[in-house]
């Protein structure tokens, strides 16, 4: 019976840093923190949120400015203007109909906004 061991050196822990970790059954271990995880797991998709991208790519996060890209119709209000700046906006953690920033828009009130028609502003 010939036990083969690997040439790889085992994983640092994604949760401590530690080199110390050592496999027991399809889980590697770290003896440091006592965190478990697979062998494939990424340590990104241990991230709860999802970035929200405006228009063009940008990562957007709260508190924000951001530019309106296209003119927008509102039912019962004023129409917004492409350009109109909107400043301090918020993101929602779970989105309203496709809407994920909630904002003050100057001329129009608070409102949904969705991160496709905004652009990011410096």
């Amino acid at each position: 019976m010939e036990i083969s061991m690997s040439d790889a050196p085992a994983p640092a822990c994604p949760a401590c840093s530690e080199e110390y970790s050592y496999q027991q059954g399809d889980l590697w271990v770290c003896p440091m923190c006592g965190h478990e995880w697979a062998e494939g797991e990424d340590s990104a998709a241990e991230e709860t949120g999802s970035k929200v991208l405006d228009s063009v790519g940008n990562e957007l996060l709260d508190g924000d400015s951001v530019t309106i890209t296209k003119g927008l119709k509102v039912k019962g209000g004023a129409d917004i203007k492409a350009g109109t700046k909107v400043r301090g906006i918020r993101l929602l953690e779970s989105p309203v109909n496709g809407h994920d920033i909630e904002a003050k828009v100057p001329g129009a009130g608070q409102m949904y906004l969705k991160s496709s028609v905004v652009k990011k502003s410096n």
